[in-house]
Order: structure tokens, then C-alpha cells, then sequence
């Protein structure tokens, strides 16, 4: 039996016509009126977040793709839907917790974003819906407790990191051979890969994996270079997404690949990870994987959809 705290809900739900279902219960359309939101970032990665506290609105994939879209939208990595859990179908425990419903940008719905989780939780603060110190946010991947430093970073406990041992081979765009990349979940699938240069890859267009069956929907794929004792550097390219310019999941995952690959077994230990849009801190305990970072409510509006 799985913990309330380890709960999991279906990334993808279907009805009866193939279609993606809402998780929303609420018959409202994003097209029948405006709609408010905010925009955030925590290390750069980028969010469009909708407060919808009754879960009356239901989102599209083509709604979250335009919302997404850096040319004809407001532009983002994904959505945040704030919403009570209670409002989610197939959440089973405290109706009244906050819970993330995550949108990558081309409207696909994600198990986890850490970094969306740090925005998350500083939005709930702004809006004067939680205090904190330690404020739970429900996830499709479990319950992620979250904490404000008095530093203004935010903790997040992202669950326990699984590395697996069968690696897979990743190929970037334009690259003269593949990569060894071990497999590791943080409520969601990545690929770690270390190299010599992350500056060097083209993560314009998605790597390649084999084998394919090993990831039947989809994957998110890290590449790590070393820089020293418990610090390495990272660049993401995201399922559902591309390229970002941070991935909270990801960093969890690069650093517990880091830690093995390095023989760290002397838990907790920390890493340092930059990324192209910051520095996070990801603390590796025994059974739990905790990342700090930033988050920041950058503008706010009023979005009118055109029909």
C-alpha cells in the first residue's frame, strides 16, 4: 500500500475517445472569459501560473501550447494550475491541500517540476494562501513538502532518487556518437549522461535513445560535466519542452548519478549544480533527495482568449 505522501496519479488519462481527459472537474472553458495569471521563474525556468482554487477550469493541450508559445503567447516551460486537490480526480488524500496540476509547453501533463514546485509555493505566499514555514504541495508524483528558508530559497523535499543500473545510450542532435546515460526516477524518467563539455552539445532538437522501449513516453535527458568535488554543471533537454534553461527534477537526478559514478556513499551529501539559469543546492539523504533554490513572481495580467 502506498503512503498518502508517496501517492502517485497517472501523468496521462484517456476518455473513452483516446482523448486526454481534464483533471479538472469543472465544465468551464479557458475560452469563455479572461482568465488571471502570474508569471514566475525559479533558475530561469519559466512558468505561466493560473490560480483556479474551485478547479472549474479546464485546460487544453492546445490552450497550455499557445499559453506556451514564446511568439504568440505569454510564453513559458509550462503551466502551474493552482487548484485544491480535492479537485483532482484520483487524489485520495487531504481534499484541502494546494495542488500543482504541471503542463509542460506543449501541453502534455508531467508527473513533477521541481522548480515548479519552489514558484508554486512562493505564489501561494504572495497570494496570502499559505504561511509556511513548511508548506505541502500536492503533486501527481506524491506530496512534496516544502520549505522557506530565511534566505528567501525554498526547499523542497522531492522524494527518493532511483538510479538504475542498465544504462541506455542518448545521441544529441548532430553528434558524432552516442552516450552512455544512466537511467534514474524522481517521480519522473531521466537519462543522466556525463561528458567532457556541456557547452558543446546541441539540444536544439531531442536525443535520440536506445533502446526506445526503454522510455515509451518520452524522457528527460541530462548531460553533466564535473567541475569538482560535489559540483557539477548541467544542461536539460525536457520532455514535452526542449531545451530549458534549469530542470529541478533533473538536477536531482545529475546529482545522484554524480554521486555514484563519484562513490559518495557516505550520506547526506550535497552537490552544487549549475545550470544556464542559475546555481541550485541538491542534498542526497538515505531515503529522501532535497533541492534549494529561488523562485521568483516576476508579472501578473489578465489573458483574453481571441476566438
Amino acid at each position: 500500500m502506498q503512503r498518502q505522501s508517496e501517492q502517485q496519479i497517472p501523468a496521462t488519462s484517456q476518455d473513452g475517445e483516446g482523448r486526454q481527459a481534464a483533471f479538472s472537474k469543472g465544465p468551464v472553458s479557458f475560452s469563455e472569459g479572461p482568465v488571471s495569471f502570474s508569471k514566475g521563474h525559479g533558475t530561469e525556468n519559466d512558468f505561466v501560473i493560473i490560480p483556479d482554487p474551485e478547479g472549474v477550469l479546464e485546460l487544453t493541450a492546445e490552450e497550455v501550447a499557445l499559453i506556451c508559445n514564446r511568439h504568440a503567447g505569454i510564453g513559458a516551460d509550462g503551466v502551474l494550475r493552482v487548484t485544491h486537490a480535492g479537485h483532482v480526480a484520483g487524489w485520495t488524500g487531504d481534499p484541502d491541500v494546494w495542488f500543482m496540476d504541471y503542463r509542460n509547453a506543449d501541453g502534455s501533463i508531467a508527473e513533477m517540476c521541481g522548480n515548479g514546485v519552489r514558484v508554486f509555493a512562493h505564489y501561494l505566499i504572495q497570494q496570502g494562501w499559505a504561511s509556511g514555514p513548511t508548506i505541502p504541495v500536492a503533486t501527481r508524483a506524491g506530496l512534496r513538502p516544502t520549505e522557506v528558508l530565511s534566505d528567501g530559497r525554498y526547499r523542497v523535499g522531492m522524494g527518493p532518487v532511483t538510479v538504475e543500473r542498465d544504462p541506455v545510450s542518448v545521441e544529441p542532435y548532430g553528434a558524432s556518437a552516442a552516450f552512455v546515460a544512466i537511467p534514474a526516477d524522481v517521480g519522473n524518467p531521466h537519462a543522466v549522461s556525463t561528458v567532457d563539455d556541456v557547452d558543446q552539445l546541441d539540444l536544439h532538437r531531442q536525443p535520440r535513445w536506445t533502446p526506445t522501449s526503454r522510455f515509451p513516453d518520452g524522457v528527460n535527458v541530462e548531460f553533466i560535466q564535473r567541475l569538482g568535488p560535489q559540483h557539477i554543471a548541467m544542461r536539460v533537454y525536457e520532455r514535452g519542452s526542449g531545451e530549458t534553461r534549469s530542470c529541478g527534477t533533473g538536477t536531482c537526478a545529475a546529482a545522484a548519478v554524480a554521486a555514484m559514478q563519484a562513490g559518495d556513499t557516505d550520506l547526506p551529501v550535497s552537490y552544487r549544480v549549475d545550470i544556464p539559469g542559475g546555481t541550485v543546492e541538491v542534498e542526497l539523504a538515505a531515503d529522501q533527495c532535497y533541492l534549494t533554490g529561488p523562485a521568483e513572481i516576476i508579472a501578473s495580467g489578465t489573458l483574453r482568449w481571441d476566438t
